[in-house]
């Protein structure tokens, strides 16, 4: 099983089948072969509305929670140590329908990190997405810093 979730494809299927995207409505769209980029629906349902009838924040911010370590963890390989930091989330209009996020992982972003741990340091980047509505509204802004470090030798 470890296996299949290093290929983006079996990652993808696994989380498709992971319960609490699955009954939250979350469905991972894409996973690019290169680890380079993602994307993810949410759909609106009454699992997963909130009191006024929008998406329920816990889940907008459940869409975006694992994809920068994810995609930066494979794209760096198994000689960096990769975990989530901190987050945050800035909700900007209600979604009532729908929502869908982005990620993308540039191979420059790839080159920073590796500069800055090529000593062993660790260091700390953000990374930001945004969640929209299918018709382009923004919905929400999601920041996740991640901690990064070249692993040890032991």
């Amino acid at each position: 099983m470890a296996n299949v979730l290093r290929t983006p494809k079996g990652l993808l299927r696994a989380l498709n089948w992971y319960p609490p995207y699955r009954f939250a409505g979350i469905r991972v769209l894409e996973i690019a072969d290169d680890w380079s980029s993602a994307r993810v629906r949410l759909r609106l349902s009454r699992l997963n509305r909130n009191y006024f009838g929008t998406q329920f924040g816990g889940s907008l911010y459940s869409m975006s929670d694992p994809f920068w370590a994810l995609l930066t963890v494979n794209s760096l390989g198994r000689e960096y140590v990769v975990w989530d930091k901190a987050a945050e989330i800035e909700f900007v209009s209600p979604g009532r329908g729908d929502v869908y996020t982005e990620f993308k992982l540039t191979e420059d972003r790839l080159e920073e990190i590796r500069a800055a741990t090529a000593d062993g340091s660790k260091t700390l980047p953000w990374f930001e997405s945004t969640v929209t509505a299918a018709d382009g509204t923004l919905v929400a802004r999601v920041r996740k810093q991640l901690y990064v470090r070249r692993k040890r030798d032991s």
